[in-house]
């Protein structure tokens, strides 16, 4: 591959790989030419997707129009349509790597984050849909015990609606408890996917230090999210977990460039793809670079970056109450699941 840019240069020299962030399928097209390994979705991106190839898939749609009423089985149905393409799209990655690569993510209904038994449902009705789906679970006490589960059985899931260093962590532990229980039950267990919404953290916690009047730095902000990711980074490098990170809600590409070289996945947009292949980037690991200690400092201001950034900082009870997972959640909800449970061809 021809180096063209940043995004070709660590795509060929570090250890870091990306997926498209998208559902749209010729944008996920210019992804895999790219060189994406797997695409991240949710309710919002699907219903994007389906808004833009209503021509395209009008009869699939009809069709579920026709036939459901519940509205959340239509919206499921309908999701069903873009994620069943994209991962159509991915499935000659996922078969020459053995599974390794060419997920596509399918997320259960955002409002039911602490609902286990729909959620748990909802996943093995998604797991059918193809061979390389990773169902999309939040990072909530009832999501966890999800994600157990769906790793027993077989089911490989990402977890979201994630963005601290408790939430990574327990999602690895939670995962390798599944793989301990599918392995005395014979079973291959699924793999897991651990997000880090490492935009949306430096978002959330903007707006807590101007309300409670801190007097914290933009610079030091743009740096909460990439402190919190290397930390989860060298957590689990030592404690070699099976769960991978996925870092994604990148705000610029400063959090790529200084993630690069980590044996992470980066959830990239198309209009950060663009960026990392136009903008003159250094092509340089920087990992191991660790975010400076006066910053983490002047950050530990803020009881909500530290309950983030300390692996103690949180139990999972205390998960679906951090602030921004409501945040989070009434957006993929409200503007994604919601439009879908209403979706119309006319």
């Amino acid at each position: 591959m021809k180096q063209t840019g940043y995004l070709q240069w660590a795509v060929e020299n570090t250890n870091t790989v990306w997926w498209h962030d998208s559902a749209e399928p010729s944008e996920i097209e210019r992804g895999i030419q790219r060189g994406a390994v797997g695409a991240t979705t949710n309710p919002f991106l699907s219903h994007l997707a389906l808004s833009l190839n209503k021509d395209t898939w009008a009869k699939e749609v009809g069709r579920v129009l026709s036939e459901q009423a519940e509205p959340e089985r239509k919206a499921e149905q309908l999701m069903s349509i873009a994620i069943r393409h994209a991962a159509n799209q991915f499935e000659i990655q996922y078969e020459k790597s053995k599974g390794r690569m060419g997920y596509v993510c399918a997320q259960v209904n955002p409002a039911r984050a602490a609902d286990r038994e729909c959620m748990l449902s909802m996943a093995r009705r998604f797991h059918t849909w193809a061979p390389n789906i990773a169902v999309k679970l939040p990072a909530t006490a009832a999501g966890l015990d999800v994600l157990e589960d769906c790793t027993a059985e077989g089911i490989t899931a990402t977890l979201t609606i994630s963005y601290t260093v408790p939430q990574v962590i327990a999602i690895a532990e939670r995962h390798r408890k599944g793989i301990q229980r599918a392995e005395q039950n014979g079973i291959e267990p699924g793999k897991c996917f651990a997000v880090i919404m490492i935009g949306r953290l430096d978002d959330y916690l903007r707006d807590v230090a101007h309300d409670s009047e801190a007097g914290i730095s933009e610079s030091d902000i743009r740096q909460a999210g990439l402190a919190v990711s290397k930390r989860a980074y060298s957590i689990y490098k030592q404690q070699s977990y099976e769960a991978t990170l996925i870092v994604a809600a990148l705000r610029g590409t400063y959090h790529m460039t200084e993630l690069a070289g980590a044996e992470i996945i980066m959830s990239i947009a198309p209009p950060y793809q663009e960026m990392l292949l136009s903008e003159e980037l250094p092509f340089e690991e920087h990992i191991d670079r660790p975010v400076p200690e006066d910053v983490i400092e002047r950050l530990s201001a803020l009881p909500e970056f530290v309950r983030a950034y300390e692996p103690d900082g949180m139990e999972p009870k205390d998960f679906i109450t951090y602030g921004v997972t409501q945040r989070t959640i009434t957006q993929f909800y409200e503007g994604g699941w919601k439009l879908l449970e209403n979706f119309q061809l006319i």
